[in-house]
């Protein structure tokens, strides 16, 4: 017989071994009860084309005041003349066109609008402009700017085109004050017509948003809009009734002609600002029907493109 044989655990180990006359504990023992649990929430691309969650956008009211208000401390951060650069370009451009159509033109034939100055016409032109160009640039841009919150964040994706659309509308705002007193210097004094401009300013708006939702999309997939949006941009001013009106130029064309050039959307707006300060026998309804309907267009296509296409930014922004 084996020495130990017979003998308790304790006795052989040297240790005392205390047991709990308990059932063992079931597996599911500690598990959280089902009320308690903390629900996830899965956010996921959707599929097909995507509708426009307008009280989504409301909700993030702030994230897009936010993003407007750094777009303008960013533009002017670092920089002497600050806002001013806003009032100085636009009077920089006028100063080129007039010395540039004054001695190929002379003083008597510049292409302005009837019955005021050639300075006025083109300022008055320059003004939505320069409201235009300024919120399709930066809007174009805006999906590639905010590359952490886009990959990193969830907001709705429409957030970062409309915020640099809004921040456009301070420099229209100081430019425009400079307008006011160009009109006063030249005892100008707009008439009734003057109700509309809230309107045409609305029309280069939603103008400029069509064209940088498209432009942000692509840009975000394909950074060739970034290399050929400058010359693009200055092409359409060139296009665009800015320094010079648009009877100086198609005066006696045919009529396809015009309605061929008012689809162009900035034809209707700048000439609906210069009817609306300089009043006129007859408002430019032909020119601002054609740009309505481009504009109409160009939102319409922009929101469903940029809607469909905001799943891969993500990804490949």
């Amino acid at each position: 017989m084996r020495q130990g044989a017979g003998r308790s655990p304790q006795e052989t180990t040297g240790k005392r071994e205390f047991r709990l006359n308990q059932p063992a504990p079931r597996a599911d023992a500690f598990r959280m009860p089902a009320s308690a649990s903390t629900p996830r929430v899965v956010i996921e691309p959707q599929t097909g084309w995507v509708g426009l969650d307008l009280p989504e956008l409301w909700r993030y009211r702030e994230l897009i005041a936010f993003l407007a208000l750094r777009d303008l401390k960013v533009r002017y951060k670092q920089s002497a003349l600050g806002a001013a650069w806003a009032v100085l370009q636009p009077l920089l451009t006028l100063a080129v066109f007039t010395g540039l159509f004054g001695s190929l033109l002379g003083p008597d034939r510049l292409p302005g609008a009837a019955g005021v100055s050639y300075a006025v016409s083109t300022f008055c032109g320059l003004v939505p402009w320069q409201l235009f160009a300024r919120a399709v640039t930066a809007g174009s841009e805006s999906v590639v700017v905010n590359q952490a919150l886009v990959t990193k964040v969830y907001f709705p994706r429409l957030a970062a085109p409309i915020a640099p659309v809004l921040a456009a509308l301070v420099d229209f705002a100081l430019s425009f004050a400079v307008l006011l007193g160009m009109l006063a210097w030249a005892g100008i004094v707009p008439g009734a017509a003057v109700v509309w401009l809230p309107i045409f300013a609305l029309l280069a708006v939603a103008a400029a948003l069509g064209v940088a939702l498209w432009l942000a999309a692509v840009n975000a997939l394909f950074r060739d809009v970034r290399l050929a949006l400058p010359f693009l941009v200055q092409l359409w001013m060139l296009v665009s009734p800015v320094v010079y009106a648009t009877p100086s130029l198609l005066h006696g064309r045919p009529a396809w002609v015009w309605f061929a050039y008012s689809l162009n959307p900035m034809t209707g707006v700048i000439e609906g600002f210069r009817w609306a300060l300089f009043g006129g026998a007859d408002p430019p309804v032909g020119l601002l029907a054609g740009s309505a309907l481009t504009t109409a267009l160009l939102l319409t296509s922009g929101l469903l493109i940029f809607r469909r296409l905001e799943r891969q930014f993500a990804d490949r922004v």
